[in-house]
């Protein structure tokens, strides 16, 4: 079965909509958004604190479970035109286990 790691980079609204688009597909049953495990060194008392780039939309890490390689290939092409669509940007990490 595979798993597929989701990485959206857009607002919570986008996040929220990519998952329920994911959870319509036929054959997914698992739709799942993890904790990021990356630390981020964002520091308040920075120099940089509070310019434009620290404002940039939020990421998002989904968990996709697929029946098989065809429904994979069907979440992969739905999440890209979605993204498309909501001028959010998209990456994929496939689990190889």
């Amino acid at each position: 079965m595979p798993t597929l790691r989701l990485r959206l980079t857009g607002s919570d609204d986008a996040a929220r909509a990519m998952i329920n688009l994911m959870q319509s597909l036929e054959g997914i049953e698992h739709v799942e958004e993890v904790d990021d495990l990356m630390p981020h060194m964002d520091d308040d008392d920075s120099s940089s604190a509070g310019l434009p780039d620290d404002k940039s939309p939020g990421m998002h890490e989904l968990e996709i479970e697929a029946p098989n390689e065809s429904t994979a290939r069907k979440v992969r092409e739905a999440a890209e035109a979605l993204a498309f669509d909501l001028d959010a940007l998209v990456e994929f990490e496939e689990d190889e286990g």
